[in-house]
């Protein structure tokens, strides 16, 4: 019967409507893109850091004046 997304995307709609209203539903909708943004956006800039610790690991070691 709930075999597909579609069918557990429509219960949640259902189910958010009866327990929050319909005129919190876009407060919500907001809420959770903005924290959906705001992960990915750490994602990114996490996996940023450790490109550039990699690199910085991998790079020959600097080697100073002989004497």
């Amino acid at each position: 019967m709930f075999d597909s997304i579609d069918d557990w995307l429509i219960i949640a709609v259902v189910a958010g409507i009866l327990f929050y209203g319909s005129s919190k539903i876009p407060q919500l909708a907001h809420s959770l893109g903005r924290s959906v943004g705001e992960f990915k956006k750490g994602r990114a800039e996490s996996e940023r850091e450790l490109k550039a610790e990699q690199a910085a690991a991998n790079a020959p070691a600097p080697t100073g004046p002989a004497h």
